[in-house]
């Protein structure tokens, strides 16, 4: 075959090899959203910066703190939301002392005097909406049925009690498992384009398509509801993409996850995470958090948020599955909240940063999976419930974990 090739003239040859390349390539994933959909009213997207049309004269930079303010005995878990009471005041009082202008908020319900205490403030306030990560097929019609009506009911929630004119996106899942996008992946391997209403994405994974139909009719439901809508995205983290060059992600190439579907990019990056701690230096610290950052934004065509980033200050750190999950020392914390601002404030392509959001607040004693006995004990060997920046006693008393607090009023401080 190649004996004969060579006796073809150059131009027929050129054409030969080039569309031989083009058939081995994967053809590029592609994501578009309506012109016709209706913008949100105040945050919006202009190009790849976030902007708040109340001050639309420079981009927006938020300065966030990741909020779940269940106090122990409380859980998700048995259905419960955070208390009706005074906490929220002393919270966003707190929040505010730190400099911080954002709230990521993660219960699908929040009651009226967490909205009283925000009426307050001046902070703003995105809401995540929790999808059930670990479906086996996240295509499924029985999973898609019941997911979006959990969406309708955080979205009826935000209307009837929240407060949707100081709103900034709602975040439609967060950090599905790896092994549950190969299981949906491989069920569904012909699934590869989707036209919504709103949205149309081409050449994606069957993940990828299950995530952008709940994108496309949340915000359908939005709109025809109440006639408006706010901004769009999916949290995804480092482990399932959406680089895909690294050797420690868990899925394959083929199932690498890009959460494109909406108006801009959400993604939690922590320093220890799998798909960062093997990225190439940055441009300026040097660092492997640095280098993710940069070849991020210079991958994304969206504004990015960094959803969440943080420390575990548990005093048992988990078997090393994950390096640096768990047991970080208190007093040595600062430095990597230092090193990470620093890092995002002076990356190569920072101008496509719209945010970045330290997780979190204060500690979760309910975290995996416990019951409302369980949520009363704090365990040291369980990293997710001592992400906290202050620490919760049994009382409800919360203590600020030595000086982190005051190093993130500082950097917040910061242009």
């Amino acid at each position: 075959m190649i004996a004969h090739l060579l006796l073809l003239p150059l131009t027929i040859l050129t054409t030969i090899v080039l569309a031989t390349v083009a058939a081995a390539a994967p053809a590029a994933k592609t994501m578009t959203l309506d012109p016709a959909t209706p913008q949100p009213e105040r945050f919006v997207v202009r190009d790849t910066s976030l902007i708040d049309l109340r001050t639309p004269q420079r981009p927006v930079f938020l300065r966030g703190m990741g909020y779940s303010p269940f106090l122990p005995g409380e859980t998700p878990v048995r259905g419960m939301q955070p208390g009706n009471d005074g906490r929220y005041q002393a919270h966003l009082r707190l929040i505010k002392d730190m400099n911080a202008n954002y709230l990521h908020v993660f219960p699908r319900l929040m009651p009226p005097k967490f909205f009283e205490a925000l009426d307050q403030t001046d902070l703003v306030y995105s809401q995540d909406v929790w999808v059930w990560a670990y479906e086996d097929d996240f295509l499924a019609p029985a999973f898609q049925v019941k997911t979006l009506n959990d969406i309708k009911e955080v979205i009826d929630h935000t209307y009837k009690v929240g407060r949707p004119d100081r709103l900034v996106l709602f975040s439609i899942g967060d950090e599905l498992q790896a092994k549950c996008i190969i299981s949906t992946d491989a069920r569904h391997p012909e699934i590869r384009d989707y036209r919504g209403k709103h949205i149309t994405v081409t050449n994606r994974t069957p993940t990828e398509v299950a995530l952008a139909q709940l994108v496309d009719q949340a915000m359908d439901y939005e709109l025809t509801r109440y006639g408006r809508r706010h901004l769009y995205c999916h949290t995804s983290w480092t482990h399932v993409g959406p680089i895909g060059d690294r050797p420690d992600i868990e899925v394959s190439q083929e199932s690498v996850l890009v959460p494109d579907f909406g108006d801009l990019i959400c993604l939690n990056i922590y320093t220890y995470a799998n798909g960062v701690r093997t990225s190439p230096p940055g441009s300026v610290t040097g660092s492997a958090y640095q280098g993710y950052l940069e070849q991020l934004a210079a991958a994304m065509k969206q504004p990015i948020l960094v959803t969440q980033v943080g420390l575990s200050t548990s005093p048992i750190a988990p078997k090393p599955l994950i390096p640096g999950f768990g047991g970080h020392k208190i007093e040595e914390a600062p430095a990597t909240f230092k090193s990470v601002w620093n890092d995002i404030r002076t990356a190569k392509g920072r101008e496509k940063y719209s945010g970045l959001v330290f997780f979190e607040f204060q500690d979760e004693w309910w975290k995996s999976a416990k019951g409302p006995e369980e949520a009363l004990r704090q365990d040291p060997e369980d990293p997710e419930q001592w992400f906290g920046v202050y620490s919760v006693e049994k009382n409800h008393q919360l203590t600020p974990k030595g000086a982190i607090p005051a190093t993130i009023g500082a950097l917040f401080a910061e242009p």
